[in-house]
């Protein structure tokens, strides 16, 4: 087994080889003078099963063309297995048409991907699930609730006022597996989206008065959702407001949005390589998937079952 980082998240590239006790392969990403990106593999993969981590996030298309370059390297390196691992998977959010001639950009990343040479993907909390039969190849979709919901363990002490809070409609399956598993009630924040980027909170579904609440959600983008939504649920009665989300975006005016609001911390995974303005920022917190992606690796590598880490 070989394990390929691109440029896009190295610390948590480096944190899953520690974790599986095994260096990262001697490779180049670079760019030439007019920015076209170049790889070189500088290690022997001839018949390897070989993992490349790489986000697809800020700047994506620069992280997707990296990705596809590093594969299509590895194929004609005569690589035996080549698994593409996204801990995020830029795009996810152009999975259906929104209306008249526009793309569905999720489905062209995966058929790029498959057929840059992938023979298989490994991701983390895609924005919509159905998102996995747009490749043609075997997929697996971690989720980080287990990862998520320890550190609500050790950081919130159970108690009956504790409230997990969907942030949208479409997101109550995601929250109610949480709330699941600390035994947690659930609230619903109704929202309506008057244009793309912005977000206008309309009803709280569920009694908060008096709740820690908890938000919890796959991306956070520019803040403005998870900011109106803490908002209305102190409007409404809630001692505190929370967020746990997977994947830390945070674009714009994201962490001034954060620091400056009603949100008590926001806690985000290290799918995502952070600024300095983000990781010095005292309201938000990460913790790290680097053991959940290394173990799924080893299970990949040795053929063993991936969905068991969540039974």
């Amino acid at each position: 087994m070989k394990l390929l980082a691109g440029n896009s998240n190295r610390t948590l590239a480096q944190a899953i080889a520690a974790h599986l006790d095994m260096p990262l392969t001697k490779a180049q990403v670079k760019r030439f003078a007019d920015n076209e990106v170049f790889a070189v593999v500088e290690e022997n993969v001839r018949g390897e099963d070989v993992f490349i981590i790489q986000s697809t996030s800020y700047p994506a298309n620069d992280n997707l063309m990296e990705m596809l370059i590093m594969t299509d390297a590895l194929v004609r390196a005569s690589a035996k297995r080549i698994t593409a691992v996204m801990p995020y998977f830029g795009y996810a959010r152009q999975d259906r048409k929104t209306g008249g001639r526009t793309p569905i950009s999720a489905k062209l990343v995966a058929n790029l991907i498959t057929r840059a040479g992938a023979d298989r993907v490994l991701t983390m909390d895609l924005h919509a699930g159905q998102i996995q039969g747009f490749f043609d190849i075997p997929t697996d979709n971690l989720v980080a609730t287990p990862v998520l919901a320890q550190d609500i363990k050790e950081n919130y002490p159970r108690g009956d006022d504790l409230m997990i809070v969907s942030p949208d409609v479409g997101g109550v399956v995601r929250a109610r597996t949480l709330a699941s598993r600390l035994d947690a009630d659930l609230a619903i924040v109704d929202k309506r989206r008057p244009k793309a980027g912005e977000s206008e909170v309309m009803n709280i579904i569920g009694d908060v008065e008096g709740r820690r609440c908890i938000l919890f959600d796959d991306i956070v983008d520019s803040g403005g959702t998870l900011v109106n939504a803490a908002k209305a649920l102190i409007d409404r009665g809630a001692t505190e407001v929370s967020a746990y989300i997977s994947h830390g975006v945070l674009s714009g005016p994201a962490v001034d949005r954060v620091t400056n609001g009603p949100l008590k911390e926001l806690v985000i995974t290290d799918s995502i390589e952070q600024p300095d303005e983000v990781l010095n920022c005292p309201k938000i917190r990460r913790v790290s998937v680097a053991p959940l992606m290394g173990e799924a690796i080893r299970r990949i590598a040795n053929e063993e079952s991936v969905s068991k880490l969540f039974d």
